[in-house]
C-alpha cells in the first residue's frame, strides 16, 4: 500500500493590495514558506471596473528577470503584452507561461471584449523560479489555449484535471519548463475522488479556490486554504465534499541560493543590482501600449 503525504502548513490566503488589485497570497507568508521551485501564487478574483478603458485597467508595463511569472486563467481573459513583440489574449482555461530570462518588460489587460464575457477575471498567478543556469536565458512567451491543454478525466466524469505542465497519468502537457514542474487544476464535482502519484522528490503544494474538500489522513481543506506537502510518500488522495476547484503545484526543488527584490529574482544581491541597473539602461526594452492588432487566442 502506497504511503500518502502529509501535510506540513495549512493557512488561509489573506487578502492583500497589489498596486489597486485585490488578491489572495497562498504563499509566502509568515506561516507558510516558498515551495522551491515555486516562490509565490497570488490568486484574484476581480470585476473589471467600468468607468476607466480596458486597455488602462489590470496590470500596466513592469520588468521580470529571472524566473517565470505564470498566469492561470479561470474567468474571463488575459490579454499579455512584453518588450519582446509579443501580442497575445488567452481566455477561460488557458495558460500564459513567460521565461522572463534575461529580462522582459510586459503587461496584462483585461482583453477588450471582457464585459461580452462576464466583465470578471480570475486567475492564479505562480511566480517559478529559474535554474542559475537558465536566468539569462533570451525571454519566451508560450501560450496555451483551453483546448490546446490536455486533460485526464475520471470513469465516473466527476474528476477533470487539466495539465498545464508536466506530465499526469502517462499525460504530458505540450509546453515546455526549463525545470520539472507539474501544475494542474483539478475540477471535482461533490464526491469525486482522486490520487496523485506524484515523484518522491518533488516539493507540492495545493491550493483550493473554492469548495470543499478531504485530504486523506489530513482532514477537511476549504476553500482560499494552502497546503504544502511533506516530502513523506508518494502521493496524496482528495475526495471533494462540494463542487471544488483545486490547484496543484509539484516539482523538483532547484537548492539555488535565492536573492530577490520585486520584479527580480536572482542568486545574488549583486545579481539584483545589476538587474535595476540593466532595467534602467533599457536592456529589457521598451513596452510602448498602443491599440494594434491581436492574435486572439480562443
Amino acid at each position: 500500500m502506497e504511503k500518502f503525504r502529509t501535510i506540513k502548513t495549512l493557512v488561509h490566503a489573506d487578502m492583500l493590495d497589489m498596486g489597486g488589485m485585490p488578491v489572495r497570497q497562498a504563499f509566502p507568508s509568515a506561516k507558510a514558506g516558498q515551495v522551491d521551485p515555486f516562490l509565490l501564487l497570488h490568486h484574484a478574483r476581480v470585476k473589471v471596473p467600468s468607468h476607466i478603458p480596458v486597455h488602462k485597467a489590470g496590470v500596466g508595463p513592469h520588468p521580470h528577470r529571472g524566473f517565470s511569472p505564470v498566469t492561470f486563467i479561470y474567468e474571463g481573459g488575459v490579454h499579455h503584452r512584453d518588450s519582446r513583440g509579443n501580442n497575445n489574449v488567452v481566455y477561460k482555461g488557458g495558460t500564459q507561461w513567460m521565461n522572463a530570462g534575461m529580462g522582459v518588460i510586459h503587461s496584462e489587460r483585461p482583453p477588450a471584449e471582457i464585459f461580452e464575457l462576464g466583465g470578471v477575471q480570475e486567475l492564479v498567478q505562480l511566480w517559478v523560479n529559474s535554474p542559475a543556469s537558465h536566468k539569462m536565458d533570451v525571454p519566451a512567451y508560450i501560450p496555451l489555449t483551453a483546448e490546446e491543454t490536455p486533460a485526464v478525466v475520471s470513469a465516473d466524469g466527476h474528476v477533470n484535471i487539466k495539465i498545464h505542465s508536466g506530465i499526469l497519468n502517462g499525460v504530458k502537457s505540450p509546453l515546455t519548463t526549463l525545470s520539472a514542474v507539474n501544475t494542474f487544476s483539478v475540477y471535482m464535482k461533490k464526491g469525486g475522488k482522486h490520487s496523485f502519484q506524484i515523484p518522491v522528490s518533488h516539493n507540492a503544494f495545493l491550493y483550493l479556490l473554492n469548495g470543499k474538500i478531504d485530504f486523506a489522513g489530513e482532514g477537511e481543506i476549504e476553500e482560499n486554504f494552502s497546503a504544502t506537502l511533506n516530502n513523506d510518500g508518494e502521493g496524496f488522495e482528495i475526495t471533494a465534499l462540494a463542487d471544488s476547484v483545486v490547484f496543484i503545484g509539484t516539482g523538483e526543488p532547484l537548492n539555488e541560493p535565492i536573492a530577490s527584490h520585486g520584479p527580480f529574482v536572482m542568486n545574488t544581491q549583486t545579481q539584483i543590482m545589476e538587474a535595476f541597473r540593466d532595467y534602467e539602461m533599457g536592456k529589457m526594452g521598451v513596452l510602448i501600449e498602443e491599440a494594434t492588432t491581436v492574435l486572439h487566442q480562443q
